[in-house]
This record gives structure tokens, C-alpha cells and sequence, in this order.
């Protein structure tokens, strides 16, 4: 397999409060763990700045010029109590897209089987007019999209494996069949969506985990509910919203995953993808705020990537 990796400078200059869990040494972790020796035939690329009109795909103009508006000169700018702007901001969300439109660019054109975005901000809480959740933009939704558009993808699957719910993702595409999203997530906690009565038009797969679940459980989700939906709809592209914050170690959720479970989900994803997508995969970063688990688990998965 040829795996890509993208990653960027700019990415370290998005920067939040003091204790904030979605911070710049997220990434120099997994930058740490992926200079190791098994990752010495990794390609790398540096994330190119995205075309800020495939924004549009997903979020009204309105709102992203709402956003752009308050992207401060200097200090930080709060758009809640968890979303935070710098005066790069900016530039990293748009990096982040680019990054995620350049790995459907590359996995069409059949050079690059799968790709693995290592990019900050995150994306799956950005509803189509509301950021939240530490995102600003849904860089998932605006990769489907671009792969809809660019390259004429009928069927994209969005499987979603952090450990909170991709409310953002969900709600961009609650009325699109041409679009599956499939969600594994605690429950209760924040969003507080994601039942597995939240269906859509048929195209949303929800299956929520309790508090204090483990490797079984998650496992059993996805062979009983994202498997099963995954092979009815034969998807032409798969993206991962790969958060890696189900992880026995994060310190925001109870589920207690280890980097074998990861490892093991890749596997099942890239089987699909191999079955459908003549190997089309696309991973993109989410959440996982304990830095060793999310190294580990970070590894595991782009070594699983890479294999096969």
C-alpha cells in the first residue's frame, strides 16, 4: 500500500487557552511517533492551503465570513466556551481543508491508495452554520463534498470513530442518501446526540456506547451496524473522522479502547475499501487529548494503513 501522510507548520500555530485539550502538542506527538523507524517509507507532503470556495460546499457564506470576521489580530477570541481563535486560525482551517480535498485528489488518481491527515482544527462538531466542539469547519463533509464535485463520487461513507459524536457531520448530511455517516460514540456525553434513532433518510448509522464499554462492545458495534451498512451502500470513498479519544487514556470520555482496536478497525475499513473503492481511504484527525494514547493509537492505525 501507499500511504500519504499530510501535515503542516501552520497547524502548531492554531493555539487555544492555557489547559485547553485541543492544543499544538497533539500534534507534535503524533509527529514523534511517525518518525519512528517503521515509518520510514511513509510519504509525506505538506498539506497545500485549501480554495477557501469548497468551504461553500458545506457552510453558507454568511457563516464563514462570520468566522473570518472574528479571527483576532492578537491574543485569542472565544466563539463559546470550548471553540477558540487565534490569529492563525484562519490559515490552519484552511490548511486542514486543503489538506482533506488533496488526499481525495490523491486517492483518485490512483497513485496514492489512502491518506492520513495529521491537521488542526478539528471538524466533525461544525454544523453547517454553527462551530462548536473545538471546530470551525467540517473538514470530513467538505472532502465528500469535493470528491462529489470534483471527481463525480456517488456514494461517500463518513465512518466517525471518536469517542463524541460528529453532530456537525450528522446534520449537514441528514437529508443526503448519496452521503452514509456512520458514528461510534459515548453516550451520554457531549454533543448529546447520536441515538441510534437519528437515522436521517436512512443514511445515518448511529451506534452509541455506554460510559465505561470497552473493546468488545466497540467491536461488536461495528461488525452488528457500520460493517453491514458500509457493505449495502458500496461506497466509491470512504473517509475516517478518526478521533482517537475512545482511548483507555483520554481523559474526556469512558470508553477503554487500546491501540489494538484501532488497529483492527483500520483493517476492516480498508477490506471495504478494497472491496469497493479500488482502495479509496481517507483519514482525517479529530479528537484524542491524552498524548501518549493518542501517539500509540495514532501509529497503530497509519501502520495498519500502510500495510494493508
Amino acid at each position: 500500500m501507499v500511504t500519504r501522510l499530510y501535515t503542516h507548520p501552520i497547524y502548531l500555530e492554531h493555539l487555544t487557552s492555557a489547559g485547553h485539550p485541543e492544543r499544538p502538542d497533539r500534534l507534535r506527538a503524533i509527529q514523534r511517533a511517525l518518525d519512528d523507524e517503521p515509518f520510514e517509507t511513509l510519504d509525506r507532503a505538506e498539506a497545500p492551503e485549501g480554495d477557501e470556495q469548497t468551504i461553500l460546499f458545506v457552510h453558507p457564506e454568511p457563516f464563514v465570513e462570520s468566522i473570518r470576521r472574528q479571527v483576532p489580530e492578537e491574543g485569542l477570541a472565544q466563539i463559546d466556551g470550548d471553540t477558540i481563535l487565534s490569529p492563525k486560525s484562519w490559515q490552519a482551517a484552511l490548511t486542514a481543508i486543503g489538506a482533506a480535498n488533496a488526499a481525495v485528489d490523491d486517492v483518485f488518481s490512483g497513485k496514492i491508495d489512502n491518506v492520513f491527515v495529521a491537521a488542526r482544527p478539528p471538524g466533525h462538531h461544525a454544523e453547517k452554520t454553527t462551530a462548536m466542539g473545538f471546530c470551525l469547519f467540517n473538514n470530513s463533509a467538505i472532502a465528500a463534498r469535493y470528491a462529489q464535485r470534483r471527481y463525480g463520487a456517488e456514494r461517500v461513507a463518513i465512518v466517525d470513530w471518536d469517542v463524541h459524536h460528529g453532530n456537525g457531520t450528522q446534520d449537514i448530511f441528514w437529508e443526503d442518501p448519496s452521503v452514509l455517516y456512520c458514528s461510534t460514540h459515548q453516550m451520554p456525553l457531549f454533543p448529546g446526540t447520536g441515538a441510534k434513532s437519528e437515522a436521517g433518510v436512512g443514511n445515518i448509522v448511529n451506534a452509541p456506547l455506554s460510559p465505561d464499554t470497552g473493546s468488545d462492545d466497540f467491536r461488536e458495534a461495528f461488525r452488528s451496524r457500520v460493517l453491514p451498512a458500509l457493505d449495502n451502500f458500496a461506497p466509491d470513498l470512504i473517509i475516517i473522522s478518526a478521533g482517537f479519544d475512545a482511548h483507555h487514556r483520554d481523559p474526556l470520555a469512558e470508553i477503554n479502547l487500546t491501540e489494538a482496536d484501532f488497529d483492527w478497525a483500520t483493517g476492516q475499513l480498508m477490506d471495504r475499501a478494497a472491496r469497493f473503492s479500488s482502495n479509496r481511504l481517507v483519514s482525517l484527525l479529530e479528537g484524542g487529548y491524552d498524548l501518549h494514547g493518542l501517539a500509540f493509537s495514532v501509529a497503530a492505525h497509519v501502520k495498519r494503513l500502510m500495510k494493508g
